[in-house]
C-alpha cells in the first residue's frame, strides 16, 4: 500500500506540474527560425520530462471493427486516473476541469476521423464530472471555436499524413490557423507554433488520442491495408511527449509491416521542432515515462 501511494504522489506531482507548465508557456514568434539570433542567446534547451499514458484492451473492438462503448468507459476512465494520478476517474476530471469552464473537444475530422464513442465517452464523462451539457462544445474548425473557450481537450485519431508525415496531435489544431497549406511539407516543422496563438496558448489540459484503430501510412484516402486495431488510447498533458510516442507506435507498425525501417515520407518534421524551436514539450524518449496498462500484445512501445 505505501508503494501504490508513493507512486500515486508522484503521478499527481508531475501531472501538476505539467499543467502549471503548460498554462505558464510564454508565446514566441511562430515565425521564427531554429537558427535565430533570439535562440542562439537562449542557451541549451533544458531538460524536461514526460509521463505518457497508454491504455488497451483487447474487448475494445468487435470483429467488425465496431467499438465496445462500455468498454472503451472503462478505458477512458482508467486513463484519466492513470494520467492525473487521482484516485478515481471522477476526481481525475475535477482535477483537469471546473463546472465553470467552457471545454472545446477538439477531434480530428478527415483522415481516420476520431471514433465519435470516443468523442461521447469523453462528454458523458464531464458532464457526471460536474460540467455542464451546454459547456461542451465541440472546438474543431476556425480559431473562433478556441477563442470561446476557457480549456481545450485535443482528441485526435493516430495516423501518417501525406502532408505532414505524422498527422495527430500538433496538426490537430490547424485549421485554427486560418492557412493550413502554409503548414504542409517542409513548413510542416512550424505546426507547433499554432499552439502559441492567444486563443490556444495554455488551453489544452489534456491529450486524448484514439489509437483504437491508427493508420501507419499516409493517404489521401485511408488504406485498410494500413490500419490495424492497435485497441488503444494514449494520452498525457505534454503535447509533444504525446505525439513522440504515437510516431513510435506508426513507425514500428511500419517496420513490422515491411520487416525494415519505412521512412514517413515527408519526414515528421514538426514534432522534434515543437520541442526545441518552440518549447511546448519534450520529443526525447529518454525523457519519457510511458505508463502501460490492459492488452500488452503488440503494444509496440
Amino acid at each position: 500500500m505505501t508503494d501504490h501511494i508513493t507512486r500515486r504522489d508522484f503521478v499527481k506531482g508531475t501531472f501538476a506540474a505539467a499543467v502549471a507548465g503548460s498554462a505558464a508557456l510564454t508565446c514566441g514568434d511562430p515565425g521564427a527560425t531554429a537558427s535565430s539570433d533570439s535562440e542562439a542567446t537562449q542557451g541549451p534547451r533544458p531538460v524536461r520530462s514526460a509521463r505518457v499514458v497508454v491504455v488497451r484492451d483487447e474487448a475494445a473492438l468487435g470483429t467488425g471493427h465496431e467499438v465496445n462503448v462500455a468498454v472503451l468507459d472503462r478505458m477512458v476512465a482508467d486513463t484519466i486516473v492513470r494520467v492525473t494520478g487521482q484516485r478515481t476517474a471522477d476526481a481525475g476530471w475535477r482535477a483537469l476541469f471546473k463546472p465553470t469552464d467552457i471545454v472545446g473537444l477538439v477531434p480530428t475530422p478527415h483522415l481516420n476521423p476520431t471514433h465519435p464513442e470516443v468523442f461521447s465517452a469523453v462528454r458523458r464523462a464531464l458532464v457526471a464530472c460536474g460540467v455542464p451539457p451546454e459547456n461542451i462544445r465541440d472546438a474543431q474548425g476556425g480559431i473562433d471555436k478556441p477563442r470561446a473557450c476557457t480549456a481545450l481537450i485535443a482528441m485526435p485519431g493516430l495516423k501518417a499524413h501525406w502532408l505532414t508525415g505524422i498527422g495527430t496531435v500538433l496538426k490537430n489544431y490547424i485549421v485554427y490557423s486560418g492557412r493550413a497549406r502554409d503548414f504542409h511539407g517542409g513548413d510542416s516543422v512550424n505546426l507547433g507554433s499554432i499552439w502559441l496563438l492567444p486563443e490556444v496558448k495554455g488551453k489544452t489540459r489534456l491529450i486524448l488520442v484514439d489509437a483504437l484503430r491508427p493508420l501507419c501510412d499516409k493517404g489521401p484516402q485511408p488504406d485498410p491495408r494500413y490500419m490495424c486495431d492497435y485497441r488503444g488510447l494514449i494520452a498525457g498533458t505534454d503535447a509533444v511527449a504525446v505525439e513522440t510516442v504515437g510516431l513510435q507506435i506508426i513507425m514500428a507498425k511500419r517496420k513490422a509491416l515491411r520487416g525494415e525501417d519505412w521512412p514517413l515520407s515527408p519526414p515528421p518534421l514538426s514534432v522534434a521542432a515543437a520541442d526545441e524551436k518552440f518549447g511546448l514539450g519534450t520529443s526525447r524518449m529518454s525523457e519519457i515515462t510511458i505508463d502501460r496498462a490492459g492488452w500488452a500484445q503488440d503494444v509496440l512501445v
